[in-house]
Protein backbone atom coordinates (compact mmCIF):
# COMPACT_ATOMS: atom_id res chain seq x y z
CA UNK A 1 0.00 0.00 0.00
CA UNK A 2 2.81 2.45 0.58
CA UNK A 3 4.39 1.88 -2.40
CA UNK A 4 0.91 3.04 -4.23
CA UNK A 5 0.74 6.18 -2.28
CA UNK A 6 4.32 7.11 -3.18
CA UNK A 7 3.71 7.08 -6.86
CA UNK A 8 1.01 8.67 -6.26
CA UNK A 9 2.89 11.24 -4.19
CA UNK A 10 5.69 11.66 -7.04
CA UNK A 11 2.84 11.77 -9.67
CA UNK A 12 1.43 14.77 -7.62
CA UNK A 13 4.94 16.13 -7.36
CA UNK A 14 5.41 15.85 -11.61
CA UNK A 15 1.68 17.85 -11.50
CA UNK A 16 2.82 20.46 -9.22
CA UNK A 17 6.06 21.30 -10.64
CA UNK A 18 4.25 21.15 -14.49
CA UNK A 19 1.74 23.99 -13.23
CA UNK A 20 4.82 25.68 -11.87
CA UNK A 21 6.69 25.76 -15.37
CA UNK A 22 3.22 26.61 -16.83
CA UNK A 23 3.26 29.73 -15.11
CA UNK A 24 6.48 31.07 -15.97
CA UNK A 25 8.81 29.66 -13.69
CA UNK A 26 11.36 27.33 -15.40
CA UNK A 27 13.53 27.55 -12.22
CA UNK A 28 13.10 23.43 -12.10
CA UNK A 29 14.17 22.93 -15.39
CA UNK A 30 17.60 22.47 -16.13
CA UNK A 31 19.98 25.12 -16.07
CA UNK A 32 21.31 24.07 -19.89
CA UNK A 33 18.11 24.21 -21.39
CA UNK A 34 17.27 27.60 -19.16
CA UNK A 35 20.39 29.05 -20.39
CA UNK A 36 19.68 28.52 -24.14
CA UNK A 37 16.20 29.77 -24.41
CA UNK A 38 15.86 33.38 -25.27
CA UNK A 39 13.82 35.70 -23.20
CA UNK A 40 11.15 35.89 -25.32
CA UNK A 41 10.28 32.25 -25.92
CA UNK A 42 11.07 31.41 -21.88
CA UNK A 43 7.09 31.39 -21.27
CA UNK A 44 5.88 29.19 -24.36
CA UNK A 45 9.17 27.23 -23.81
CA UNK A 46 7.58 26.27 -19.91
CA UNK A 47 4.18 26.29 -21.28
CA UNK A 48 4.95 22.97 -23.51
CA UNK A 49 7.70 21.47 -21.14
CA UNK A 50 4.94 22.38 -18.26
CA UNK A 51 2.51 20.27 -20.25
CA UNK A 52 4.69 17.37 -21.01
CA UNK A 53 5.19 16.90 -17.52
CA UNK A 54 1.67 17.05 -16.49
CA UNK A 55 0.62 14.51 -18.88
CA UNK A 56 2.92 12.71 -17.44
CA UNK A 57 2.57 12.83 -13.59
CA UNK A 58 -1.15 12.93 -14.16
CA UNK A 59 -0.91 9.39 -15.93
CA UNK A 60 1.51 8.29 -12.84
CA UNK A 61 -1.65 9.36 -10.53
CA UNK A 62 -3.89 7.52 -12.56
CA UNK A 63 -1.87 4.61 -12.78
CA UNK A 64 -1.46 4.49 -8.81
CA UNK A 65 -5.19 4.78 -8.48
CA UNK A 66 -6.18 1.79 -10.84
CA UNK A 67 -3.76 -0.39 -9.30
CA UNK A 68 -5.42 0.32 -5.89
CA UNK A 69 -8.87 -0.31 -7.15
CA UNK A 70 -7.01 -3.47 -8.82
CA UNK A 71 -6.03 -4.53 -4.79
CA UNK A 72 -9.09 -4.28 -3.36
CA UNK A 73 -11.41 -5.54 -6.52
CA UNK A 74 -8.67 -8.16 -7.56
CA UNK A 75 -9.39 -7.57 -11.01
CA UNK A 76 -6.44 -7.39 -13.26
CA UNK A 77 -8.10 -4.99 -15.77
CA UNK A 78 -7.78 -1.79 -14.17
CA UNK A 79 -4.02 -2.36 -14.03
CA UNK A 80 -3.92 -2.85 -17.49
CA UNK A 81 -6.10 0.03 -18.22
CA UNK A 82 -3.62 1.71 -16.33
CA UNK A 83 -0.55 0.73 -17.96
CA UNK A 84 -1.96 1.67 -21.09
CA UNK A 85 -3.03 5.14 -20.24
CA UNK A 86 0.79 5.32 -18.60
CA UNK A 87 2.56 3.98 -21.76
CA UNK A 88 0.77 6.30 -24.49
CA UNK A 89 1.09 9.34 -21.55
CA UNK A 90 4.57 9.17 -21.19
CA UNK A 91 4.77 8.85 -24.80
CA UNK A 92 2.85 11.62 -25.72
CA UNK A 93 4.53 13.95 -22.66
CA UNK A 94 8.42 12.50 -23.85
CA UNK A 95 7.85 13.98 -27.27
CA UNK A 96 6.22 16.97 -26.45
CA UNK A 97 9.32 17.89 -23.60
CA UNK A 98 11.77 17.11 -26.95
CA UNK A 99 9.47 18.88 -29.23
CA UNK A 100 10.04 22.29 -26.80
CA UNK A 101 13.79 21.91 -26.53
CA UNK A 102 14.33 20.84 -30.49
CA UNK A 103 12.24 24.20 -31.27
CA UNK A 104 12.87 26.31 -28.46
CA UNK A 105 16.89 25.51 -28.04
CA UNK A 106 17.86 24.43 -31.38
CA UNK A 107 18.54 20.48 -29.97
CA UNK A 108 18.05 18.60 -27.43
CA UNK A 109 21.55 18.84 -25.74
Amino acid sequence: MAGFIVSFLVGGLCVALGISNMLGNISSIHFYHRHRVSDENKSRFGKKIGLGSVIIGGAIMIFSALSIVTLYTKNNLFTIIGMIILVISIIVGIALNIYAMIKYNKGIF
